[in-house]
């Protein structure tokens, strides 16, 4: 049963506003699905988007942010539960406790370097939930490129390609978490190569 969904994505502006209709579409099906928003508490780019749309829909958010951002005042107070942290560890730790399942939307280095951990931890059964990555306007393409390369050249298993799924739109994300296979530590069998 998913009943909350953590969302990785960008903080920044100013970005095509493809991008923002994504962040607030999926918003909106949360809402309309009453699954909580988990995320990073950032007061701008598609961390708002997504939570202003939740909210407007009369859903749930929780935002977990560290001190340190709260005192550069990146926080956004507006949230149903803001949750401020010692670090960033701490942040991501608790972020993926909370959801049920993980979607990554685009975004830079903050969010491609949650989405590569996710997924090591998923790959140690130490993370056992969906994660789905939302290539929205073929932006994880070259991400996507480089995994199927690693694999190529042995530094992963073809197996390791199932631990993530990728959609194109904000209500594929949403099935694909739905329809997921459940995974158990197990997985660890082929951490090792």
């Amino acid at each position: 049963m998913i009943r909350s969904v953590c969302v990785y994505c960008a903080s920044s502006t100013k970005i095509h506003p493809d991008y923002f209709a994504a962040a607030e579409e999926l918003g909106k099906l949360l809402a309309s699905r009453g699954i909580r928003l988990i995320n990073g508490a950032g007061s701008m780019g598609l961390m708002k988007a997504t939570a202003d749309a939740v909210l407007a829909g009369g859903g749930n958010v929780t935002g977990v942010i560290p001190r340190f951002m709260m005192a550069e005042g990146w926080g956004d107070t507006g949230l149903t539960d803001l949750r401020v942290v010692q670090s960033m560890h701490e942040r991501k730790k608790l972020m993926a406790d909370l959801g049920d399942a993980v979607i990554a939307l685009p975004g830079g280095i903050g969010t491609l370097e949650e989405l590569l951990e996710i997924i090591t931890w998923k790959q140690l059964g130490l993370y056992l939930k969906p994660i789905v990555i939302l290539n929205l306007r073929g932006y994880y393409d070259p991400l996507l490129e480089m995994l199927r390369h690693a694999t190529e050249e042995h530094f992963m298993r073809p197996q390791h390609e199932a631990l993530w799924s990728v959609a194109g739109n904000p209500a594929e994300a949403l099935q694909q978490i739905m329809d997921a296979p459940v995974w158990d530590a197990s997985i660890r069998k082929f951490a090792a190569v």
